[in-house]
């Protein structure tokens, strides 16, 4: 069985910064892309980045310049350091992998952690 577990969410301020976690555990064969997806109360899930085994990486344009993603491959985890935050950050914010498990690739999903952001 495979989990994918978010950690550091909170409560800042504008202009604050955030260091979301992630990691990956189970009967895990190997990770290709991991990443982070938001929602905010009202608007669909969006991309916020996404980094794959070799470093490739990709930011979504309202974050670029200020969120920086990072992985570990050998511990199975990915990060995400929000800096300069604003309120429109304010979301759940989900890690995404997709893992080769029992044989099967497939898109794994966290239960999802709070950013609030105050003005």
């Amino acid at each position: 069985q495979v989990q994918v577990v978010e950690s550091g969410g909170g409560l800042v301020q504008a202009g604050g910064s955030l260091r979301l976690s992630c990691a990956a555990s189970g009967s895990i064969f190997a990770i290709k892309g991991m990443g982070w997806y938001r929602q905010a109360p009202g608007k669909q899930r969006e991309l916020v980045a996404t980094i794959t085994t070799g470093g490739g990486i990709e930011y979504g344009d309202s974050v670029k310049g200020r969120f920086t993603i990072s992985r570990e491959n050998a511990k199975n985890t990915v990060s995400l350091q929000m800096n300069s935050l604003k309120p429109e950050d304010t979301a759940v914010y989900y890690c995404n992998a997709d893992i080769i498990a029992a044989g099967v690739l497939r898109d794994y999903w966290g239960q999802g952690t709070q950013v609030t952001v105050s003005s």
